[in-house]
């Protein structure tokens, strides 16, 4: 949505920009109907909306990267067993998808690929709200679950844990995003009670020109109805994944027992770097988890 008149500037009215910013809203939210119209371009959306009736649903966009999914789905299936776990898939590449797709189904998890997004290259922000938005008309409002969820591909759980505990007491939980006077739910970890958004006109893209990110949209019809010192936030906290770095040239970021790759921040240079870190974290976990699924699968050929 455009700023409201009072917040323009006499140099934006020169500039014309509540008319421009106003027809490119528009353009954003006709672009958002005419893609959450279309249908997935692989997997039921109907029967992945039917299986999280009343569930605690967790659901993950995932982008291209079929390692990440493969250590996320294993860890959310070790630390949070109780939750259902969806990944709908944005990748633009074939390939990479059909190996999300094997990765899910090696978890039991179900797998949507939503279908073509119109946002590409440095519109990830744009894409990634875009198939939030897809997921919420055509998966979370049918399916009608308990409670909600949203999660990045390269967020996971490093400890038993329920997100979803907070929603006893409150509507939302998650990591809180400032802008201003404005806040928001970061769209890679954020959780509602599903009763209390149902019936609002949620939008999970950004609101860009009030300068919110992805999850951002949902400022006007959800976040500035509430009092934010009444809502209990996630902690975070910012790190280098090596000494001797700043930690905006590659950081890593708890979440609590949550670790964050932040796989779009820092310098290029150091992406295969961080990764290998990334990986080292998670080592003993997955082994952990591997672990496990195999007592697990023991006892059950025991009991043929």
């Amino acid at each position: 949505m455009p700023k409201s008149l009072r917040e323009f500037t006499a140099h934006d009215w020169r500039r014309l920009r509540p008319l421009t910013q106003a027809v490119k809203s528009q353009r954003y939210a006709l672009l958002d109907r005419i893609y959450r119209r279309r249908p997935a371009a692989s997997g039921d959306t109907a029967a992945v909306a039917r299986s999280i009736r009343d569930r605690n649903v967790l659901v993950t966009i995932a982008f291209s990267d079929p390692t990440l999914i493969s250590w996320q789905t294993r860890l959310v299936r070790h630390y949070i067993p109780a939750v259902l776990h969806v990944i709908v898939d944005n990748s633009s590449d074939d390939a990479a998808a059909e190996q999300i797709r094997r990765a899910a189904d090696d978890e039991g998890v179900a797998y949507l690929r939503a279908p073509p997004n119109p946002w590409r290259g440095r519109s990830a922000s744009r894409s990634h709200g875009t198939a939030l938005n897809w997921t919420w008309h055509n998966v979370i409002r049918p399916g009608a679950p308990s409670a909600f969820g949203f999660i990045d591909h390269d967020i996971v759980p490093t400890a038993a844990d329920d997100p979803f505990a907070p929603l006893a007491i409150q509507d939302i939980y998650g990591v809180v995003r400032y802008v201003g006077s404005r806040w928001f739910l970061w769209a890679g970890f954020c959780m509602f009670r599903f009763a209390a958004v149902k019936d609002k006109p949620l939008d999970f893209g950004q609101d860009w020109f009030l300068g919110l990110d992805t999850g951002g949209g949902n400022w006007k019809p959800l976040y500035s109805h509430l009092d934010l010192r009444d809502v209990q936030q996630r902690t975070t906290e910012f790190f280098p994944f090596k000494p001797g770095i700043a930690t905006a040239d590659g950081p890593l970021q708890w979440c609590e027992s949550w670790l964050h790759e932040v796989g779009l921040m820092g310098d290029s240079r150091f992406s295969a770097e961080k990764r290998a870190a990334f990986a080292r974290l998670l080592a003993p976990h997955l082994e952990a988890a591997s672990a496990s699924a195999m007592i697990v699968a023991d006892a059950r050929t025991g009991t043929r």
